[in-house]
């Protein structure tokens, strides 16, 4: 069965819009381990409006109020992020795990999404903006997965064409190139669930 991490280079890189296509691309269950701030229902709201109706969203192991990186949004709400409440949901069905904000976010003082990555072992599709920059913030997320041990199933692009760093950073990186999901917009079920037919390869 197809069990992915889906994270980015950063935040606000279209992840959790990807997340969805893919979720709905495998018919999967979609987990989001800690949602830090709630506004207009966190993550699991996008995916439950982008998503298709074969998506089964489980729920978050922490919901915080806070918008902010989880540890200190814990911090903030007075919660501690055990990890134990954060081994990845049982049964063997296809499962898509979304990160928050890059690879090197921390959960903890002690804990980053990198380490909790690793020990799922689950394969990480990385997703990268195609904008200024991109290059190197692929390039150290990828080096930071693989100094623990991730496996890397590809890099998907989100966003406009951008062939240099679209073919630079599956050279350099030794990595596969998953594609790259445009801009959708309108921005519905449908076309998004078209558009990553159409430019997305797993």
């Amino acid at each position: 069965m197809s069990r992915y991490v889906v994270t980015g280079t950063d935040t606000d890189v279209g992840k959790t819009i990807f997340a969805a296509a893919l979720a709905t691309h495998l018919s999967a269950r979609y987990w989001k381990p800690v949602q830090a701030g709630m506004d207009e229902g966190g993550d699991n709201a996008t995916i439950r409006r982008l998503a298709g109706e074969n998506v089964e969203i489980v729920p978050e192991a922490y919901q915080l109020q806070t918008p902010c990186s989880p540890h200190e949004a814990a911090r903030i709400d007075g919660v501690a992020l055990a990890a134990g409440r954060l081994a990845l949901p049982g049964g063997d069905s296809p499962l898509v795990v979304e990160g928050a904000g890059g690879v090197l976010v921390p959960l903890s003082d002690e804990l980053l999404y990198a380490d909790l990555f690793a020990t799922w072992g689950l394969p990480v599709i990385l997703v990268a903006r195609t904008q200024l920059g991109t290059i190197n913030h692929t390039l150290l997320s990828l080096e930071a997965l693989r100094a623990r041990n991730v496996p890397i199933h590809g890099v998907a692009f989100v966003g406009d064409p951008e062939p240099v760093a679209e073919t630079s950073i599956p050279r350099i990186g030794k990595v596969r190139s998953l594609g790259r999901l445009p801009i959708v917009e309108p921005l519905t079920p449908k076309s998004l669930h078209a558009a990553f037919a159409d430019g997305i390869v797993l």
